[in-house]
């Protein structure tokens, strides 16, 4: 008799799941070490350009001539790396999301130490693309001579999935992202099967985050917790304009990207992106500067001290300097400065319109500047939750993620291929 019913998947055997769980164990703690071990090289780093040395010269830590001589001087450093060191830092980062093919473990020292200067620099891009890559490469690369026989992967997997975890110290983001991954993708066993090694690399990863660093992505925003008719409205508007606000950096990235390429040398690319980097920076404070993170916890912590006009300027000058940072040859992901860029957009629609709820507002800005910059429909939604720690909040978003993806899907992506046009 025939049936429309799919035959029930081959459950995989506990003896299989159970061969893996000391390779994700032993990937999720090396992949959030190496995390660790970059941003507080990165920081001190920072502390000694930002604080130390202009507090040594006399000058204003963040002052204007003081951000322009150190962002030039940031593309200088940088651009001597892709320049000069084996591997040139990897391949063109305009071109490269989240989880590629490994790389050469020869690559690896030129990507982790351009990713450092970046970030110590004050450059608008965050650490998740460098770490993801180095994690990937040096994983497949000790994967695949300690167990030869285990699918090249499995090892991108369980990098990815380790990384992902220790960056948000959560595997709920990992978990949501691989589980996107899988679909349709021919493999033995259930999902959950399937997902068995790289949830368990993720949770190592978070938790020795969260046992090393306490990491933390709460804004200390006022907290939703009744929810109605008005907020949902305004998630679903402000969601909606945040993601059109995004995509204007998507069709502005292949020309700026292609006016960077023409110079064709990345000691012309990146020390003049530096220099641009810089006025910018002078143009919209030290709050536009540098991945975002930590710029976007003092934004929030001030509601209602920043003017409109204000809050305009962050959001704009920020977004301009992902797009350039992202263009010029910075090693850097974008999902950190994506969400200061969100965090302003939303705090200026709510300087605009009080009544609405400061987390519905952020949280709503944040989704839909991530849905347009990114295209990762689950990194978003969560990290619009988060931002919150609103349990209330998460229907809202669901619904609001809605006429936001519609906005954005089938429109230009803040990724080129590597001929420099723009995904779709």
């Amino acid at each position: 008799m025939a049936t429309d019913h799919a035959p029930p998947p081959v459950k995989a055997p506990a003896r299989l799941l159970l061969s893996q769980v000391l390779p994700a164990l032993l990937v999720g703690v090396g992949a959030s070490l190496l995390f660790l071990g970059i941003s507080a090289l990165a920081e001190e780093f920072q502390h000694v350009l930002w604080n130390d040395l202009p507090d040594a010269l006399g000058i204003g830590n963040y002052s204007s001539l003081w951000m322009i001589v150190m962002l030039t001087a940031a593309g200088i450093a940088v651009g001597l790396v892709v320049w000069k060191v084996p591997g040139h830092a990897g391949p063109d980062p305009a071109s490269e999301g989240l989880g590629e093919a490994p790389l050469s473990p020869g690559v690896v020292p030129g990507v982790l130490l351009a990713s450092t200067l970046t970030l110590a620099g004050g450059v608008s891009l965050g650490p998740e693309n460098p770490i993801i890559a180095a994690n990937i490469a040096l994983t497949y690369w000790l994967g695949h001579r300690a167990a030869p026989s285990v699918p090249g992967a499995s090892w991108v997997a369980l990098a990815s999935a380790a990384t992902i975890g220790a960056l948000f110290g959560t595997p709920v983001a990992a978990a949501l992202v691989i589980s996107e991954a899988l679909v349709g993708r021919p493999g033995r066993g259930s999902l959950w099967d399937r997902l068995f090694a790289p949830l368990a690399a993720a949770g190592t990863g978070a938790m020795t985050t969260q046992l090393l660093a306490e990491p933390s992505f709460d804004m200390g925003l006022p907290p939703l917790t009744d929810p109605g008719f008005g907020d949902l409205l305004a998630a679903l508007v402000i969601a909606s304009a945040a993601a059109v606000f995004g995509l204007a950096s998507c069709y502005l990235f292949p020309h700026v990207h292609a006016a960077f390429r023409r110079l064709r040398h990345p000691m012309l690319m990146l020390p003049l992106g530096g220099l641009v980097l810089g006025l910018l920076g002078a143009l919209g404070g030290h709050l536009t500067l540098f991945k975002g993170l930590e710029e976007t916890k003092e934004l929030a912590a001030s509601i209602g001290g920043w003017s409109s006009g204000e809050l305009a300027k962050f959001a704009v000058v920020k977004l301009l300097a992902l797009v350039v940072a992202a263009s010029c040859g910075f090693r850097g992901g974008r999902i950190f400065p994506a969400v200061f860029v969100g965090a302003a957009f939303g705090l200026l629609a709510q300087a605009l319109v009080p009544e609405v709820h400061p987390a519905v507002a952020v949280s709503s800005a944040v989704l839909g500047v991530l849905l347009a910059t990114t295209r990762q429909g689950w990194i978003s939604l969560f990290t619009g939750a988060v931002l919150a720690a609103s349990p209330a909040m998460l229907a809202l978003l669901c619904l609001a993620s809605l006429p936001a993806w519609l906005i954005v899907t089938g429109r230009p992506q803040l990724e080129l291929d590597h001929q420099g046009n723009a995904l779709r």
